[in-house]
């Protein structure tokens, strides 16, 4: 399902209908119907094909997904080496090899915050803050939008 709520959040946010996404995928509209509402999966090659097309990585459609999954429980490290590798270690084995840098998340916000992104509010104003065609004047409501709204000192308080 979530993988759903992200295709329909592209799509709409590239102002594409389901027919024009299809027309794309060489799909009907059905067929992204159905990928959208979660009633059919999305197998690898179709989830290379839809990155592509809505022109974004692959891991946009697994953004924010964290939540609900629970990560496969780590085989416990033994806190001596026995053995070979034990030798290998006194006698100057190769190094242990760090862990891997947990890439970035597009969105590194909280759930109800990313939440709003998938609203057609914020996506209309989204539209429309991006047809401004100077940007200056765009800078300019930004600032009175930011205005308008409680500051991040109040939101803490």
């Amino acid at each position: 399902m979530h993988v759903g709520n992200r295709i329909r959040l592209r799509r709409t946010l590239l102002g594409l209908s389901q027919e024009k996404l299809g027309e794309a995928l060489g799909l009907t509209f059905q067929q992204v119907q159905k990928y959208e509402r979660g009633a059919n999966r999305v197998g690898a090659s179709r989830l290379y094909d839809l990155a592509r097309v809505l022109d974004v990585p692959i891991g946009f459609f697994f953004d924010d997904m964290q939540a609900g999954i629970q990560k496969p429980a780590a085989a416990p490290t033994p806190a001596l080496a026995t053995g070979f590798a034990e030798t290998q270690a006194t006698f100057g084995g190769p190094p242990p090899k760090a862990a891997a840098p947990v890439p970035p998340r597009l969105f590194d916000l909280p759930v109800d915050e990313a939440a709003l992104f998938s609203r057609r509010e914020t996506i209309d104003l989204v539209r429309a803050y991006y047809r401004i065609p100077d940007q200056a004047v765009r800078k300019r409501m930004l600032d009175l939008i930011r205005t308008l709204g409680p500051s991040s000192d109040d939101k803490a308080a």
